[in-house]
């Protein structure tokens, strides 16, 4: 591999990569070829801007009942083990059939899914059938964290790992954005941001977080830039040079704030202020001359996430960026209880807010070059307790964008049950598809090399393959490569 002069992240990359395929030992065929590909960069930035938007659904969305059983086979068995709502039934969270008449997704032709399932979406997803319809957008179904491909009988008896501490909220979240548990120093957005860092002008904006804290962004020298819907925060007595009336006061905050000491966390924490402090002013200023038509609503918090990230791609040249990652989300998924209602509302939410986002990359020129994708904690339990659905694994999520294979399923459909082989109990999906070949496949689509994609997704050198096929081929790149 050939690493360019004073590249010091393809460097490092290169260095990790050398002793992940190591580990990965010669029993894997793709480790080996891998390791065989002596001449790959680092990162790939032809074919212009690009930007992956994560939308994190906090608290473990019911995949259930976002993607609807609606065939009448696949229904009856859907409406019996969730039972109807309303009823007399302990269980009552099946939506009604008649009300998913106007979302139902339909199956290519050229496809044939599980038990030939039909699939609707939520009744409050219309958006979303629109831009599948429009092949804007692809449901990959029953992914999530695995190490390595698993049976339901390697499950019980444990002859394959399996992620840790499954069904913990906070594990399963830093285990969707990183592949490790809480703790985890990196999340696979800001290890692409690690190889995307020198495609950048101005590096700092490769990774900005829209929402709190959360490790999918933090990268081994990428450090999330933090906005609010508003934009970047600013330190009030630090542009006006006034703390209480002093600029004494004003600049010895300043100077508390960007002094670090010799604790590792200290200096970090200087070093984010210190930017904050740089660069508030200039996003804000480039935000400032961007005009958008496309309507975002109002109250709903993810869509003013996303109108901030839309304003942010619109001012991308001024901010000096060709790749960049994103990560916006929405909370209140965990619905253990009165989920006929509630999830209904925030799934409306996304719906809405996808939409809005999808629209404003149209209207800026740029639907082909940004790629919006959803992901949870977790799924649910197909079982219901009452009134709601429990703690799960695999889950269906959403892709979109014009650069999406859009109109067709990815993945597998998992059977309709909660004693079959795909589940690993109360219809918990053992997950057909993994996180790392979900991010593998978005990793290459952005520019990441082959011989780069251990950096992002550790585990993908124990997969088939790196590519679930849900994002087409970029002609500006291919051709940029067919020249070298």
């Amino acid at each position: 591999m050939f690493i360019g002069k004073g590249n010091e992240i393809a460097r490092r990359a290169f260095l990790q990569r050398s002793g992940q395929l190591a580990m990965m030992g010669a029993a894997s065929s793709y480790a080996m070829g891998l390791a065989g590909i002596g001449e790959a960069a680092a990162f790939s930035n032809a074919g212009g801007y690009k930007a992956l938007v994560c939308v994190f659904l906090y608290g473990g969305n019911d995949h259930a009942n976002t993607l609807i059983p609606f065939d009448a086979a696949n229904y009856a068995r859907y409406a019996s083990i969730r039972g109807q709502a309303g009823s007399e039934a302990a269980a009552g969270i099946a939506l009604a059939r008649a009300s998913l008449a106007n979302t139902v997704l339909q199956t290519p032709a050229d496809q044939r899914l599980t038990n030939d399932i039909t699939f609707a979406l939520a009744p409050t997803m219309p958006r979303l059938k629109t831009l599948f319809d429009q092949q804007a957008m692809a449901p990959l179904l029953n992914v999530g964290p695995l190490i390595a491909p698993m049976t339901r009988a390697q499950y019980d008896n444990g002859s394959v790992p399996r992620p840790p501490k499954l069904f913990s909220h906070n594990d399963q979240q830093s285990t969707w954005q990183s592949s490790q548990p809480e703790g985890s120093p990196s999340g696979w957005g800001g290890r692409m941001g690690d190889l995307a860092l020198s495609s950048n002008t101005n590096a700092m904006f490769t990774a900005i977080n829209a929402t709190g804290n959360a490790v999918f962004l933090s990268g081994r020298s990428a450090i999330p830039y933090q906005v609010s819907p508003a934009g970047a925060t600013l330190y009030n007595p630090l542009q006006t040079g006034r703390l209480f009336n002093s600029a004494a006061a004003s600049q010895a905050l300043g100077t508390l704030l960007r002094t670090g000491t010799g604790n590792v966390m200290a200096a970090d924490y200087a070093r984010i202020n210190d930017r904050s402090i740089q660069y508030g002013a200039f996003v804000n200023d480039a935000l400032r001359n961007v005009t958008l038509t496309t309507s975002f609503g109002t109250g709903n918090r993810l869509a003013d996430q996303l109108r901030v990230v839309a304003s942010l791609i619109a001012a991308r040249s001024r901010l000096g960026v060709t790749r960049q990652v994103f990560l916006v989300s929405l909370g209140g998924f965990d619905n253990h209880d009165g989920l006929i209602g509630t999830h209904d509302g925030l799934l409306g939410q996304v719906d809405f807010a996808i939409d809005a986002f999808y629209r404003a990359t149209v209207e800026l020129g740029v639907a082909n070059n940004v790629t919006t994708f959803t992901a949870s904690d977790f799924g649910r339990t197909l079982t219901s307790n009452g009134d709601g659905s429990d703690h799960g694994w695999g889950a269906y999520h959403f892709i979109v964008g014009g650069g999406v294979r859009g109109g067709r399923f990815y993945g597998r459909a998992p059977q309709i049950s909660a004693s079959s082989d795909d589940q690993v109990g109360q219809g918990r999906l053992l997950p057909a598809v993994s996180v790392d070949e979900y991010s593998a496949t978005l990793a290459q689509w952005f520019g990441v090399s082959a011989s780069e994609l251990p950096s992002v997704a550790p585990n993908i050198g124990r997969f088939a393959s790196p590519d679930l096929g849900f994002m087409k081929p970029d002609q500006t790149a291919l051709a940029a490569a067919a020249a070298r």
